[in-house]
């Protein structure tokens, strides 16, 4: 894939230590995301997802749901999902994205955040299932939320404001070197649903 091709605005291109990400601000118009964020609220089946830790069992800090061709399970943190088939709503967003990245989709991780205390900690995306330098596309509709990257050698931050609409690529020398958070937030904050377009080998 020519990465060059995607950034029809140079702004959105972004050039970090050891890797590179696209950030769009409006992907979606106000009313596209106001309407795709309620049909994903009521018709996503949304389940509380549980990890062990430290010999105990913990809910995951929001809710979770996959969905994805036949057959394209995805493991991380001693979980195994299976795959729920595709709604259309999801595939007219899978279709949108890999329009806007020239790449293909095959599943998309969806998280939904309740409120400030709802959140995902550090993290990389490098799963086996996930292939070498992924590509995932990480679509954002509701509440803007504080999105996060910590290089793991420098511990260089840098943090991104993922908006209402917004859609965040990231491209898979980035998994390599940074890992990423959605951290918690006393201020009060609404609902995010947050959809992650990835490829399953």
């Amino acid at each position: 894939m020519n990465q060059n091709s995607l950034f029809h605005n140079p702004q959105e291109h972004h050039k970090v230590r050891d890797g590179s990400f696209l950030h769009i601000e409006t992907f979606l118009n106000h009313q596209e995301s106001a309407i795709y964020f309620e049909m994903l609220k009521n018709d996503i089946s949304w389940q509380q997802e549980k990890m062990k830790m430290y010999g105990k069992e913990l809910f995951f800090p929001r809710l979770t749901a996959w969905y994805a061709d036949e057959g394209k399970t995805y493991s991380f943190s001693g979980l195994t999902l299976k795959p729920k088939p595709w709604i259309n709503s999801l595939l007219e967003l899978k279709k949108r994205v890999e329009v806007k990245t020239n790449a293909k989709f095959n599943s998309v991780l969806l998280n939904r955040y309740r409120d400030g205390q709802d959140s995902i900690s550090w993290h990389q995306d490098d799963e086996k299932d996930l292939g070498k330098d992924p590509v995932i596309a990480s679509l954002n509709l509701g509440a803007t939320r504080k999105f996060q990257l910590r290089h793991l050698q420098s511990k260089e931050k840098i943090d991104i404001a993922l908006k209402h609409g917004s859609l965040l690529v990231m491209f898979g020398k980035l998994n390599q070197y940074w890992q990423h958070q959605v951290p918690k937030t006393k201020k009060a904050v609404g609902e995010r649903i947050n959809l992650t377009f990835r490829h399953i080998n």
